[in-house]
This record gives structure tokens, sequence and C-alpha cells, in this order.
């Protein structure tokens, strides 16, 4: 403390890059923390798995019925699905080619609108709520009860619904893609009058099998982001009910930014130099 007192601007210019470190550090430890607790989770606490899927899937008690994760994530790919239909048949119209809608749902469904809707989904949904629940377990200090009981809190409570997270979203991703091909080709066919054999051959013949390999690793990234984000924010959650819900609130803004970002990388990676796609055929 001397130091600072004596040389305050040379203090703040080194302490900034310190605090700095700490800030991104924190984090990072507690999400490697998270993930190398998944082995102890499939071996011990299997059960409390397979709640949280059926939880995180279907949610529960009265919002199983319109709060359940399927519902939610169903009803904005079937959404963003036809919005996209109605969007690319009027702008291809436009220019004459509005037979290419087929192509045009194929080929952004599965780079972009599918994965990104479906991340948003999964931190309004899954992520919130992992976040009120564990920020209303720390200021009720059952966290601090595991750990006295000798159960690693970090395991049972951040890792297994990380691991949740990862089991759900393979078949909520799925439904996500199916919902949002057909909002694109009903409304294309039904709504426009466009010949369902003219949309089914453009979809199919510019659908990519290996797009949809790489649709379902982003998804997969997405959700286990997406679960370390909310984890991290409620376990450290203080300041009563008020502070809880700063807490999702500052998650789910962190969560919306890492899918926007996750996308942006994921398409860099897969499509940045080469985008894999043929006009012809």
């Amino acid at each position: 403390m001397v130091i600072a007192a004596r040389y305050p601007r040379t203090y703040r210019t080194v302490r900034t890059p310190v605090r700095w470190a700490h800030t991104m550090g924190h984090p990072a430890m507690f999400y490697l923390r998270a993930i190398a607790g998944i082995p102890t989770v499939v071996t011990r606490f299997r059960r409390e798995t397979v709640r949280l899927v059926a939880e995180i899937s279907m949610g529960s008690g009265a919002l199983a019925v319109i709060g359940g994760t399927v519902i939610i994530v169903g009803f904005l790919t079937l959404a963003a699905g036809g919005t996209l239909a109605v969007q690319g048949f009027s702008s291809l119209g436009n220019l004459g080619i509005e037979a290419l809608t087929g192509f045009f749902a194929a080929f952004i469904n599965v780079r972009i609108s599918a994965p990104v809707i479906a991340g948003i989904g999964l931190a309004a949904t899954i992520g919130a709520g992992s976040t009120a629940q564990l920020g209303a377990m720390r200021i009720n200090e059952e966290i601090d009860a595991l750990d006295s009981m000798a159960i690693n809190p970090m395991t049972y409570l951040v890792s297994t619904r990380v691991l949740a997270g990862l089991l759900a979203i393979i078949p909520l991703y799925s439904l996500a893609v199916v919902a949002s091909f057909l909002a694109s080709r009903y409304t294309t066919v039904l709504l426009f009058g466009q010949s369902g054999g003219l949309y089914d051959h453009y979809f199919s013949t510019f659908l990519n099998p290996v797009d949809i390999l790489w649709s379902f690793m982003q998804a997969i990234i997405m959700a286990v982001v997406v679960m370390l984000v909310h984890t991290y924010y409620g376990y450290f959650a203080s300041g009563g009910a008020e502070g809880v819900g700063v807490a999702v609130g500052n998650a789910v803004r962190s969560s919306l930014i890492a899918v926007v970002a996750v996308t942006l990388l994921s398409s860099l990676a897969l499509y940045g130099t080469n985008g894999n796609f043929n006009l012809s055929g």
C-alpha cells in the first residue's frame, strides 16, 4: 500500500491488467471445474441428471404445458421458418426467381436461422431457470449445506446441469430443425401457392447433409456455453432476491452475446474459406 500511496498512477497502471486477468480467470476456472466434474456425474449422480433432463425438456408442474423448452423452441423455430419463407419468396419474387425459395430455406435454416433461434430459446428457458434455481439456493445457504455434507456442490449442481443441457439439446434441436423446415415448406406451398414438387426439388438439391451435422455441432456448443454462463451467475449470486434477479438479467445478456459469438466463429471456421456451396445442379 506504500507503493500505491507514493506512486498512484504507476499502481493503477499495473493493477488494471491484474484485475482484468482476475475477472477473466475466475469464470474460466469455474468452467473448467464444471466440465471436469462431468465424469463424476456419470458415475454418481445419474438419477439427478435424468431428472434435470426431464425438467429441462418438458418443464415442471403447470409450466410443463406452456413453458417447457420443447414448446418454446418449437414455436420459435416454426415462426422463424415461416418468416424466412415469407421474406425469401417475396424477395426472390422481385427478381423473378421465387422458385428458389426451397434453396433459400435449405441454406439459411441450417446455417443461421435454426441455430441462433434455438440458442436464444435455450438462454431464455433452461438458462434463465438454472440461474434462478442456483441463485435461490445460494441465498438460502443450500449450497453451503451441501458442502457441509461432504457433497461437492460444483459437481452436484453445476456439472449435472451442464450434462443435462448437453443431453437435451440433441432431441430439442432435431425438433427445431424439423419445425423450421416444415414451416418454410407449408408457408411457401399453402400460402403462396408454389408447387410442392418444385419446392422439394430445389430444397433437396441444395440441402447438404454435412451442413446439418455441423449445425448440430454448433447447437451442442451453444448448449454447453449457455449452461456454463448461466450456472456461473447463479452459483455466485448474492444480495437476496434482488441479487438473484440481477444475476438472471446479467446471465441472459451474456449468454445471448455468447450465442451470437458462437454462430459467428463457427461460420468463419466452417464456411470462411470454403462455403461448401455450389449453385449448379
